[in-house]
Formats: structure tokens, C-alpha cells, sequence
């Protein structure tokens, strides 16, 4: 059994997992078909910055986002003087620093996926008529939609366990900040919460593990509706 704070880190993580993938999911897609099917100057720069979350230690994406948009930042200061919108240390906040983690997870999904198509089927399209936008949604998107809903189930998971940037850019907060991350190192720093932590890491195996099975299923349930498995 998990106490009420364990379970407000439960629910947070789940929580900001969640708007994590809501916030890249749209402009990841839009990335991962630009890499996948755009020719222009700066597309090997692009593909290289958009992946230096998967390289750069945590900490440095959180002490970047902390630079850009904290209440005195070329970001966060505007979003804060003009808006009232305060993203450090909040959890939204954390849910950005994870978005910005994950984000290249759901590009590199979606653009394996792309990159798999056969541009036959869009070309028979064409040869009917199909504009572009009816092409993209009528052929493309449903061909591509294994990928989409792979990579977004992955970033979610991933979402779960994400550490360093959360806790350099929105701090550990009990109730607003602290997630199952957060609350496992807490657990560990305090005198006799190793069954605490222990208990953490058991849900976010379990979690973790779940996300990850969930999406190989999903994925293949859906390659085999759309008749590529």
C-alpha cells in the first residue's frame, strides 16, 4: 500500500507524462516529416539538435530550459510580465522539461515510420487526383499512424522515468513537482525510507514496463488493421 504522498507522486507522474506527449506529439510529427521527407539547407543541423536530448547529460536540457524560460529569461520573463505564466518550478513546467526530453523518442518513431512507406501508394494517389492534403490525410497518415501511436506510447513511458531535467528546471516540490523519480531519490535521502523507495520502484517498473508492452501491441494490432504485418 502506498501512502497519500507516494500516491500525489503517482498521479503527478502520470500526470505530466501525459501533457508531456500532448505538447510534442503535433510539432514532433511536423519534425519527423520534414526529416523524413524535406530537402532543404540546415536539415543535417535540425536532425542533430533535435537528438541532443538523447546525448546531453539531463541536467544541462533542464539548466537550458531554466536559462530560457525562467521569470528573468528571454522566454519566461515576457510569459511572466505580460501573461502571468510561470513555467519553473511548476507542473507544467515539469511537464515541459519532459516534453523537451521526449520529444526526440516520438520524432525518430514517426520517422522510421515515413521513411518505411512505400511512395508508390502516395504516387497512385496522385495519378487520381488526390491533392496533397487529401493524399497526406487519406493515404500517408494512416500508414504512418503505427509509428505515431508508438512513439507517443514510448515518450509517455519514458515520461515516467524522466529525472534530471524535471528536478533542475522545476525543482522537487511535494504535490507540484515531485514525481516517482523525484520521490524514489527523496525516499533514499531520508532516514529509513528504503521501503518507501522500494515501493516507488516497484509501480514505476510496473508502469514502465506496461507502457512498453502497450506500445509493441498497439502497434502491431494496428500494422495488421492496415494490412503491413
Amino acid at each position: 500500500m502506498l501512502s497519500a504522498e507516494e500516491w500525489d507522486a503517482v498521479r503527478l507522474s502520470l500526470a505530466v507524462a501525459g501533457r508531456s506527449v500532448l505538447v510534442s506529439l503535433l510539432p514532433a510529427v511536423l519534425v519527423a516529416w520534414a526529416l523524413a521527407r524535406g530537402r532543404f539547407p540546415g536539415r543535417m543541423l535540425l536532425d542533430a539538435v533535435v537528438h541532443l536530448p538523447l546525448v546531453v547529460p539531463p541536467v544541462v536540457v533542464g539548466w537550458g530550459l531554466l536559462m530560457l524560460f525562467g521569470v528573468r529569461g528571454p522566454i519566461g520573463g515576457p510569459l511572466n510580465d505580460w501573461f502571468g505564466v510561470r513555467l519553473v518550478f511548476t507542473t507544467e513546467g515539469a511537464a515541459l522539461a519532459t516534453a523537451v526530453m521526449s520529444f526526440p523518442l516520438i520524432v525518430r518513431s514517426v520517422r522510421l515510420g515515413l521513411e518505411g512507406l512505400d511512395p508508390g501508394l502516395e504516387e497512385a494517389a496522385r495519378t487520381l487526383g488526390a491533392g496533397w492534403l487529401d493524399r497526406f490525410l487519406t493515404v500517408t497518415l494512416p500508414l504512418m499512424s503505427p509509428g505515431i501511436l508508438a512513439g507517443a506510447v514510448t515518450a509517455f513511458a519514458a515520461g515516467l522515468g524522466e529525472f534530471g531535467a524535471v528536478i533542475t528546471f522545476a525543482s522537487n516540490i511535494p504535490g507540484e513537482t515531485q514525481t516517482l523519480p523525484l520521490a524514489i531519490y527523496s525516499a533514499t535521502q531520508s532516514p529509513g525510507g528504503e521501503a518507501a523507495a522500494g515501493r516507488l520502484a516497484l509501480v514505476s517498473f510496473a508502469l514502465a514496463l506496461t507502457g512498453l508492452l502497450l506500445a509493441e501491441l498497439l502497434g502491431r494490432r494496428l500494422g495488421r488493421w492496415l494490412g503491413r504485418a
